[in-house]
């Protein structure tokens, strides 16, 4: 079975994120009398802006990730302020195993012999392991490439999620998890638009840019100047 590369589902998120961000944060300045029906999203604006994005670990998103590559978790697993559960290659039969196969290697035929070879010498050798040798699990899995499909669910709050993001979602990531990024971008945005407000997708939609959110800000408010200072109509 070959996969595209990896899926995300939303498994939990902080409900109304940005209003507990705002109720934290206000703790800060005890100005907890400001907070209004509209005040959240203005507040968590003014987080981004300042740089005091520590108030943003607040909140937090779980997500289930299938379909990726062990070479793909492997870089995930790096970001160590996550919590991880993955799919275990010692107590998992990995008989028929999954794999992702690259572009790179999907659009060149000699490349793609070559990997798909790669790919049943590596099924076979772990069935005869495991059944011809009564080789355990745990030892078997040593013949199984970084192209095995693995399973994951990730936990982290949305201070680390944004540093995923940035460093993921750039355009200079493997495409795998620059692919992850894109999709939890795509979710976590839609919960809380302000706290990811200085992300976007790039015109191809393939990673995330950053906007500088200080520049936007001070652009708009001397546009608000000129409007306010303009002469009327007499």
């Amino acid at each position: 079975m070959m996969s595209d590369g990896p899926t995300v589902e939303l498994l939990a998120v902080t409900p109304e994120p940005e209003r507990l961000i705002e109720a934290a944060g206000r703790t800060c300045y005890l100005s907890l009398d400001k907070t209004g029906e509209d005040t959240a999203a203005r507040f968590s604006r003014m987080l981004l802006r300042s740089g005091h994005h520590s108030v943003f670990e607040h909140a937090s998103a779980t997500f289930r990730v299938r379909g990726g590559s062990r070479a793909f978790t492997h870089q995930l697993v790096r970001h160590r302020l996550c919590a991880f559960s993955q799919q275990s290659q010692r107590y998992v039969d990995e008989r028929g195993f999954g794999v992702v196969k690259p572009d790179s290697i999907a659009g060149n035929p000699e490349a793609e012999k070559i990997f798909n070879e790669h790919i049943a010498h590596s099924h076979e050798a772990y069935d005869r392991l495991r059944r011809l040798c009564g080789i355990p699990k745990e030892d078997a899995r040593f013949v199984l490439p970084n192209a095995a499909e693995s399973e994951i669910v990730i936990t982290a709050n949305f201070r680390e999620w944004r540093y995923i993001l940035e460093l993921r979602g750039d355009h200079a990531a493997q495409w795998e998890i620059r692919r992850f990024a894109v999709e939890v971008f795509k979710v976590l945005v839609g919960h809380a638009p302000n706290v990811f407000g200085d992300f976007r997708l790039s015109g191809d939609g393939m990673c995330l840019e950053k906007v500088d959110l200080i520049a936007q800000h001070e652009r708009r408010t001397r546009k608000g100047k000129l409007r306010r200072d303009s002469p009327g109509d007499d």
